[in-house]
């Protein structure tokens, strides 16, 4: 019989009655997941989509701080965001960075791409796979 690999992260979600608030847990830390009041939520923590584009945020600038750091760039702060598009052929997310810092056209243009080579950036452009079953 093979052996299942052991997961690279987990993460665990409760819902009880409070509509449609989750306590997810990850990596001994937690959070709350709500929607919006116009969905039936009462709009006290983020949405899952809103998640989502937390997740892509915080790698990429993380991702470009190693980065910079590693050059030994003056980058004194990195700014992203990022919106959303739900469109007829699936989802479209917008990216503006900005930067505070002595950086050059080429570097920024460098910085760009190693925006793009983040982890979470590459799961949502690759293929993903995803299985679920019932207890």
């Amino acid at each position: 019989m093979q052996q299942q690999p052991e997961p690279d992260v987990t993460a665990k979600a409760h819902i009880a009655h409070i509509k449609y608030q989750a306590v997810v847990t990850s990596g001994g830390h937690s959070i709350l997941v709500d929607e919006p009041v116009d969905l039936g939520g009462g709009d006290t923590a983020m949405a899952p989509y809103s998640l989502l584009l937390a997740s892509l945020a915080s790698c990429t600038i993380i991702t470009l701080r190693m980065y910079i750091d590693r050059k030994m760039w003056i980058v004194d702060e990195i700014a992203i965001a990022l919106e959303l598009f739900k469109t007829d052929d699936g989802t479209d997310i917008k990216t503006y960075l900005s930067f505070k810092g002595e950086l050059t056209d080429e570097q920024k243009k460098r910085l760009l791409n190693i925006a793009e080579a983040c982890p979470v950036h590459k799961m949502l452009t690759g293929n993903i796979a995803i299985s679920t079953s019932c207890a």
